[in-house]
């Protein structure tokens, strides 16, 4: 009889001890993320449901969206930026990423001399300020003390400079390239280290299937990092929604000519904070964002439940 209470203590599972060190180093990261990211959204979203009548803040419910949509000069404004934006995202998607996934697939061959030295080269001005780029490509593109004119008369193709941030037919498409020049380094690094993670194995063995070179990418290794492209075309997504800085920089404020590149950031900056003899108006502001977030949410959930799904066979 007296064994069997010690069987019974033996039988018992053993506690794990609870790792409350955890939360402990995770606590100011979540409090410095709920207050600059969490509470600024929630404000937002509550800030498109009111209106301010007779200086107080009253409770419209959707009357904000209503205007956004169905008066004249704000959904002009609204329609004309979202088709900027898409443009925008656009290049970005058919330009930058597509060079991204060339120049990383050039620089991964094990034969290329001086491979850091380019690397470093296409990603440095990704670390550089957007008022510098800005700035810079305002000066080369001017057609006053701009070097491209010089450049294009050098090579006899002088008839084809045109003053395109001044134009608004090319002023947007003259943007959006110098937004792909200064990140294209992203998705190229993004792109070589995935290219970097395939194992040796799989490419071993389509060597001696006779699979080389540029066919050698296109069947064996371009399906390999479908996921890294995915995740690349996220956040290119995201971050040209959120685009504001560069476009502010080269256009002003107005995103001229005639509004041609304009988009959301910009449109929400002049509506929140007004801009010349625009008055800021916090409410319908805050209302744009809300759209921008509903935007962005609806993309990112199409991309994790659906695209991301369907990629998972190809990863190791």
């Amino acid at each position: 009889m007296s064994d069997i209470p010690s069987t019974h203590d033996e039988m018992q599972p053993i506690r794990r001890p609870v790792r409350w060190h955890v939360g402990v180093f995770l606590l100011p990261a979540l409090i410095v993320y709920t207050a600059v990211m969490i509470l600024p959204l929630i404000e937002t979203l509550r800030l498109s449901l009111f209106n301010t009548v007779d200086g107080q803040s009253t409770f419209v419910g959707l009357g904000n969206f209503k205007v956004l949509f169905g008066d004249e000069r704000w959904a002009h404004d609204f329609w004309n930026a979202l088709k900027n934006n898409f443009v925008f995202f656009t290049i970005h998607m058919l330009v930058q990423n597509p060079i991204g996934v060339a120049l990383a697939a050039m620089l991964s061959l094990p034969k290329l001399r001086f491979a850091a030295f380019y690397r470093t080269a296409i990603f440095l001005p990704t670390l550089l300020s957007f008022v510098i780029v800005g700035f810079i490509w305002k000066l080369i593109l001017s057609p006053i003390w701009g070097v491209s004119p010089f450049l294009l008369d050098v090579v006899g193709l002088k008839s084809l400079f045109s003053p395109w941030l001044g134009k608004p037919n090319s002023a947007l498409i003259a943007v959006s390239l110098i937004s792909v020049w200064q990140y294209v380094g992203i998705p190229m690094m993004l792109i070589y280290a995935a290219l970097l993670n395939i194992p040796d194995e799989v490419i071993e063995a389509a060597e001696c299937d006779g699979v080389t070179g540029w066919s050698q990418f296109f069947k064996i290794k371009l399906p390999l990092i479908l996921p890294a492209i995915g995740i690349i075309s996220i956040l290119t997504f995201v971050g040209n929604f959120n685009a504001f800085d560069l476009i502010y920089t080269v256009q002003g404020a107005l995103a001229g000519p005639d509004g041609s590149t304009d988009i959301l950031g910009t449109l929400l900056y002049r509506t929140f904070f007004g801009f010349q003899l625009q008055l800021g108006d916090r409410s319908m502001g805050a209302t744009i964002a809300t759209v921008m977030f509903l935007i962005i949410l609806a993309g990112v959930s199409l991309y994790l439940f659906v695209i991301q799904r369907r990629m998972r066979r190809y990863q190791f």
